[in-house]
């Protein structure tokens, strides 16, 4: 039977749980997810765990924060003058905003306090500082 390897495009399902065994993520019910190994768009130790499965096989795997989405860096939050925003924007803690940064890069950002003179954004990832668990199957090798 084949076995997954670097360069492969492969559609898997999967369950993404923080260490309280609370699910952030899953493809149950949807459409498998479907990347290349090693094209890096997703984290690179869920790519290499896929790397020698065969289709129908699964596992469960434990990625670090350090492997993930990094630590938590407290140095990502900013609170933000009102009046950079415009007039009509009505924040609310928990809202993703798009913001403009250097070179022409948007940078997302999470409302996380806000007062009639500032907003207080966060640039971490949502699971920043989070040691996740994965529960993977390969579906298919294209």
């Amino acid at each position: 039977m084949a076995q997954a390897k670097l360069g492969d495009n492969v559609k898997v399902h999967y369950t993404g749980k923080l260490d309280d065994d609370i699910i952030f993520q899953t493809s149950i019910g949807r459409k498998p997810l479907e990347f290349t190994i090693g094209d890096e768009r997703i984290i690179p130790a869920f790519e290499q765990a896929i790397v020698g499965m065969s289709p129908g096989e699964s596992k469960n795997i434990k990625v670090s924060a350090e492997e993930a989405f990094g630590p938590y860096r407290e140095e990502l939050v900013q609170a933000v003058d009102r009046s950079r925003f415009p007039a009509d924007l009505e924040p609310e803690v928990g809202q993703r905003l798009n913001m403009s940064g250097d070179a022409e890069r948007t940078v997302e950002v999470t409302v996380i306090d806000f007062s009639e003179s500032s907003v207080t954004l966060d640039a971490n990832h949502p699971l920043a500082g989070e040691d996740l668990a994965f529960d993977i199957e390969l579906i298919e090798i294209a």
